[in-house]
């Protein structure tokens, strides 16, 4: 046994007698254990933030034993933006720039989110088109979304060329954004009272294109990935979370219905009219990093669905609202018509006023519940809002998902609760 030694800060002369053997004995049994080195050592591992594996600014405090992990707990805000506060200085619709950077993976889901919120404060309806255009670019979105986490997912796991597969898909959609809004990934496309422009000519061409040629490169990333026994090994029975801890925890999207929970909001609680729209919500009881891929891969497959539902259903008409002090005239009336070019200038200068009051509007985003709340003090800008990320809610199980399982499985089921670190740092 190693000598007795007693830390001199932890002798308190006003201690009794009593406490202070008490003391003296903690001492020598913490010396036993040190001297023992063999015995119940664990230690303490930072995985990021640069890892690339964390996808994103992330670090993550693990306790291990040997190669199990004991603990893990997430140290986020090193991406911190402040966009919360910003949107305060911002007129409504100058926010809608802000939204495509929460979660840049899916930016018209949340440009989406933010206008439904605005435009139910205010009370406005949209026209049917400008509806059936939404459905069918977030679609598009989701299918983007879920190829970039397919591709980064795989590539963590060792199969190097699923990410170029998956990249190559995502290009196309990449183009059709590009070629309906200016921008490939921020695209701002969305206006609180509809859509910003009529899309192009060829645009539904090139979507049709797309929705036909996308279901066979799906089959084909199954065909990689699903009878490959190293990614079986990786994927089946790591990262099991239930439905019951998927609740507690505040989990949403395709982690909660890979967990069997069968919760979906654009089904269970429709919005921009995804009631008009045939679709099966994918749902996995087993719960595992496998589950969570499979769920993914079959929404793909319903989003394509979707989107073609909107294409062959799309209905004549306006693509904004007919609100002239709240939606921005078109181009050749406000050069050529006194009134259009006042309510121009007194919406780009001004702003418009929404009704006072407060309101939360959710939307089924790529990782699950995507949610604005935003309050109004009835001036031009927002007096608060406030974004409900999914991300930020699924970090908090990365460590019952972890727990007990190997240092490897955590780069496993990081990939499979897709975070973007964007959203969760906001």
């Amino acid at each position: 046994m190693a000598p007795l030694t007693v830390d001199p800060v932890l002798l308190d002369p006003n201690q009794t007698n009593s406490s202070l053997s008490d003391v003296i004995n903690e001492s020598a049994r913490h010396n036993e254990v040190n001297a023992n080195t063999s015995k119940d050592q664990t230690m303490v591992l930072n995985m990021g933030p640069q890892h690339p594996s964390t996808h994103g600014v992330l670090r993550l405090l693990l306790e291990i034993d040997g190669e199990t992990v004991i603990k893990c707990a997430p140290d986020i805000g090193y991406l911190h933006t402040g966009i919360e506060k910003t949107c305060e200085a911002k007129f409504y619709q100058q926010v809608v720039p802000l939204t495509d950077r929460i979660d840049y993976l899916c930016p018209m889901t949340n440009n989406l989110a933010y206008c439904l919120a605005v435009e139910k404060l205010i009370g406005m309806e949209i026209p049917e088109r400008a509806e059936y255009l939404r459905v069918m670019l977030n679609e598009l979105t989701r299918i983007q979304s879920h190829l970039v986490w397919l591709g980064t997912h795989a590539l963590d796991l060792g199969a190097l060329t699923m990410f170029l597969y998956c990249f190559r898909e995502r290009e196309e959609l990449l183009r059709i954004f590009e070629n309906v809004s200016g921008q490939r990934m921020m695209t701002s496309y969305f206006r609180v009272g509809g859509l910003a422009l009529e899309p192009p000519i060829d645009f539904y061409a090139q979507v049709q294109a797309f929705l036909k040629m996308m279901p066979s490169k799906i089959d084909e990333y199954e065909s990689l990935l699903s009878g490959n026994p190293i990614w079986i090994g990786r994927t089946k029975g790591v990262g099991h979370l239930t439905a019951e801890e998927a609740i507690a925890l505040g989990v949403t999207g395709p982690p909660l219905r890979a967990s069997g929970v069968d919760w979906d909001l654009r089904r269970d609680m429709p919005y921009s009219g995804y009631e008009k729209f045939q679709f099966k919500v994918p749902v996995s009881n087993d719960g595992d990093v496998w589950a969570r891929y499979v769920v993914r891969l079959d929404e793909m497959r319903e989003s394509i669905k979707i989107a073609q539902q909107a294409l062959d259903g799309l209905p004549e008409g306006a693509i904004a609202a007919d609100a002239p002090k709240i939606v921005l005239p078109e181009r050749e009336k406000m050069k050529t018509q006194m009134e259009s070019l006042i309510h121009h200038f007194k919406i780009v200068t001004e702003g418009f006023a929404v009704p006072a009051g407060q309101v939360y509007q959710a939307v089924e985003s790529p990782r699950g519940e995507m949610g604005y709340y935003v309050v109004s003090d009835g001036t031009a800008k927002p007096y608060r809002v406030h974004m409900r990320n999914p991300s930020f809610a699924t970090l908090q199980a990365l460590e019952t998902m972890c727990k007990g399982k190997l240092l490897a499985d955590v780069v496993a089921v990081i990939g499979s609760i897709d975070i973007v670190l964007g959203e969760i740092d906001r």
